[in-house]
């Protein structure tokens, strides 16, 4: 028997060969693949086959045999153990399958399109990449592996999985929530009690849940214009009006422009995506005309702790003295992005209603992420992290200024604050997303602004820079050549 045809083993996945082949063989098995009445190669004959150390198949097979999925007889080889497959549905040959004469329409039926909207693409692949000035993310040389492995083996020690592996319903993890209350929100100036927190599936899932919760087609949606993509695509998704609102280099423009809506979706810490920084006068301004307009105020606080020439000002929230801003935070930023970690602060009410709402969607996030979380929390990694983050970012928030101010032909908006990217106005003449293109031919991830703007003819001539994740060392030879090719496009 020849398995090649059947395995397509990647040297460089991220999953070491013996896994790939332990795996290929048991989607062999269930799929029927495999006959359960014919050995499969002998360990010499497959290793050949494959390409791979005689080992490693040897181990991928004792490992099968100890699942359950193959047999072992002596002299005879290794068998599919037929025991495996009961209770497995006998499924429709393959060639059947999709040839009905009754298909339904399901363009017809499909009541939402979240395809056609415009959202920001990353490579999946972009740390193969010398120049990765792609925002968001966090080069795997920052996270803290050791600390986080620490907490993760904890996590699974017989009393945690006895505390979380239980049916909580609805519950988050108290620690969680304590360390939330205690350790993070108090940094900026915020004071909550348990019941006014949620855990969240990042800092988008707490967008949508309260754009379910509180947004309906009489609603008035106050959206920063350039803002945040994704926010506007989930308010898009219901039937509210969005109303643009201008920002200027102090953030969102605070005038009575904004005092017909009903809710305004605010990041005045690092405004999305020019990165500027609102000041504690226009805080108090805005928190002024919302109180004296009924408008109720979702503050983003996405990377409050990216600060790097001055003492950060306080969150919104902790300036509101009558209860009308809604504080979003996330750990995505400073951890990992794949983490998918964020909470809610707000009122108990609407929290309680919130959770309520979550547990018809997923109950909660993972236990055994939160329980990992507030453990990595608890023990003060977080607090070592951002000193590390912050030394780091502030090395290449140093460089990127510096070469983007001597030998890049563009405008610059910088941001005595911080923050984790640059905001870049290039000349007018300038496509980005044609710049962005051939960057990448060269190496370079770019990510163009035009879709950060409303209306049918955005601007093409702004791009973004993040430095989260290049190497410090990459910064200038990449700005360098992303110089030179703007000269030659422009």
């Amino acid at each position: 028997m020849s398995l090649d045809a059947l395995f397509h083993l990647d040297a460089n996945s991220e999953h070491s060969l013996q896994k790939q082949i332990i795996e290929q063989i048991t989607r062999a098995i269930v799929n029927g693949n495999l006959p359960a009445d014919l050995p499969l190669p002998s360990s010499r004959n497959l290793s050949s086959q494959l390409n791979v150390g005689r080992n490693t198949v040897i181990l991928a097979y004792e490992r099968l045999v100890s699942d359950g999925y193959l047999i072992s007889k002596e002299r005879s080889g290794y068998f599919v153990n037929p025991d495996i497959l009961q209770g497995y549905a006998q499924a429709p040959a393959r060639a059947e399958l999709g040839k009905g004469l009754y298909q339904p329409n399901w363009a017809e039926r499909i009541k939402l399109e979240p395809s056609r909207f415009g959202n920001i693409e990353k490579p999946r692949d972009w740390q193969r990449y010398p120049y990765p000035f792609i925002y968001g993310q966090i080069g795997s040389d920052l996270f803290p592996l050791n600390n986080w492995r620490e907490c993760c083996r904890d996590a699974v020690t017989v009393q945690a999985i006895q505390s979380w592996s239980v049916d909580k319903s609805d519950a988050d993890d108290p620690l969680l929530i304590e360390q939330i209350q205690k350790r993070l929100l108090p940094r900026r100036g915020v004071w909550a009690n348990p019941d006014e927190i949620l855990i969240t599936v990042g800092a988008q899932h707490s967008l949508y849940l309260l754009a379910e919760m509180l947004f309906d087609k009489s609603s008035t949606i106050g959206l920063e214009d350039p803002g945040y993509v994704d926010v506007r695509n989930i308010v898009a998704l219901g039937n509210s009006t969005i109303k643009p609102l201008p920002v200027d280099n102090e953030g969102l423009i605070v005038n009575s422009h904004i005092n017909d809506c009903d809710y305004i979706y605010v990041t005045p810490s690092h405004q999305s995506p020019t990165t500027v920084t609102m000041p504690l006068g226009n805080r108090r301004a805005l928190l002024d005309q919302a109180a004296k307009n009924d408008i109720i105020l979702l503050e983003d606080d996405y990377e409050s702790e990216s600060n790097y020439q001055s003492n950060p000002l306080p969150a919104l929230k902790s300036l509101d003295v009558n209860n009308r801003v809604l504080y979003i935070g996330s750990l995505s930023k400073t951890i990992s992005a794949g983490l998918r970690m964020g909470y809610v602060v707000g009122p108990a009410k609407l929290i309680s209603e919130l959770r309520a709402l979550r547990r018809l969607m997923l109950r909660h996030p993972a236990a055994n992420n939160q329980h990992s979380m507030a453990l990595f929390l608890s023990r003060g990694y977080h607090e070592s992290l951002i000193k590390n983050l912050h030394r780091t970012y502030k090395a290449r928030f140093e460089i990127m200024s510096e070469e983007l101010s001597n030998i890049m032909p563009v405008s610059v908006a910088t941001t005595a604050f911080g923050g984790s990217s640059f905001w870049i106005e290039g000349p007018e003449t300038l496509n980005a997303r044609v710049l962005a293109a051939e960057a990448k031919k060269i190496g370079i991830i770019i990510e163009p602004g035009d879709l950060h703007f409303y209306g049918p003819r955005p601007p093409t001539h702004f791009f973004r820079l993040g430095f989260s994740a290049i190497k410090t060392e990459q910064i200038r030879p990449g700005i360098k050549l992303l110089a030179d090719l703007i000269t030659q496009l422009s």
